[in-house]
């Protein structure tokens, strides 16, 4: 299979070198700068008892050099319309796309652009970040890639994916309805971004003080309750999961989304939490906690517009 990991960055990097280890036929589409780091350092993985060391196949923008069998788009939704022009010479006949992007606005643009029968629905559950070198570190054990067709329809194109992702050690259990999976994900990423970027804190920082163990299971709620009210109710189990990471005492976790935050760069915050919001009022569904946290990244994401950190 011929695939074409679109970004190397915390995501793509760590699923792309899962492949390439493997020997699957990757290459990563980076910037030129990004291309240049990887020649001189490699790309690493490492964390969780993970240690991966490889030389990229790398291409860029002007060269992509499609078509391929599988494109996995793992770039922050900030780069989603420069992705779009970018890949769209890496997409032919029977290209598979499979996004890996919080949330679902990003799914019209692709159906948009190359068209209902090339895109699928993709979910990642990973926990890894770049460190100061741009090497990845992988801080947590899931490895999980699920994906399937839009319309839920079996498909030998998905079978052949997930058998791919398998053989690299990336978890790809069959979903019977990959766009209800991708609300699931959703509700937890929108609570646990809005936890986090609501109170400028960890987790266990929120959890520790009067009144904070409260907030994730209220938020989660209010997230829950859009994803019903548009037919995905999320499952007890992924509830409870839910409830307990963001429940965690001295819990180190925040979202890449968070990290963004604090560091006064832009956020994916209009892909993850305003659409969620903008949903919730054409359902009919109260929010006034996740309303509160999408208020306070629009004012971030507007004070960034005015050359103010």
């Amino acid at each position: 299979m011929r695939i074409l990991t679109v970004g190397a960055g915390a995501v793509g990097g760590f699923f792309g070198a899962r492949l390439a280890t493997a020997g699957q036929d990757v290459s990563f589409l980076v910037r030129p700068a990004r291309a240049k780091a990887l020649a001189v350092r490699g790309l690493r993985v490492s964390g969780q008892g993970e240690e991966l060391r490889l030389t990229p196949r790398v291409v860029t923008a002007d060269a992509v050099g499609g078509p391929y069998d599988l494109v996995l788009l793992s770039v922050k939704a900030t780069a989603l319309h420069s992705a779009l022009a970018d890949i769209e010479p890496a997409v032919g006949p029977g290209t598979a796309v499979v996004p890996l992007l919080n949330g679902l606005a990003h799914l019209d643009p692709l159906v948009a652009r190359l068209g209902a029968g090339a895109v699928l629905g993709g979910v990642a559950k990973v926990v890894t970040t770049l460190d100061s070198d741009g090497d990845i570190l992988r801080m947590a054990p899931p490895a999980v890639i699920l994906t399937g067709e839009l319309d839920a329809r079996p498909s030998a194109r998905v079978d052949a994916i997930r058998s791919a992702l398998a053989a690299a050690g990336i978890d790809s259990p069959a979903t019977g309805d990959v766009v209800a999976a991708m609300w699931h994900k959703w509700v937890f990423i929108s609570t646990l971004v809005s936890l986090t970027c609501l109170m400028r804190g960890t987790v266990g920082e929120v959890n520790a003080v009067p009144g904070g163990a409260a907030l994730g299971p209220a938020l989660l709620a209010e997230a829950a309750a859009v994803a019903e009210a548009a037919g995905h109710p999320v499952p007890e189990a992924e509830l409870a999961f839910t409830t307990s990471t963001v429940t965690a005492p001295g819990s180190p976790l925040t979202p890449s989304l968070y990290r963004d935050l604090v560091a006064g760069a832009p956020t994916e915050a209009d892909h993850v939490l305003t659409d969620l919001t903008v949903r919730a009022r054409a359902l009919g569904v109260a929010t006034p906690l996740l309303d509160l946290a999408a208020l306070q990244l629009r004012v971030h994401e507007h004070r960034l517009a005015a050359g103010r950190p």
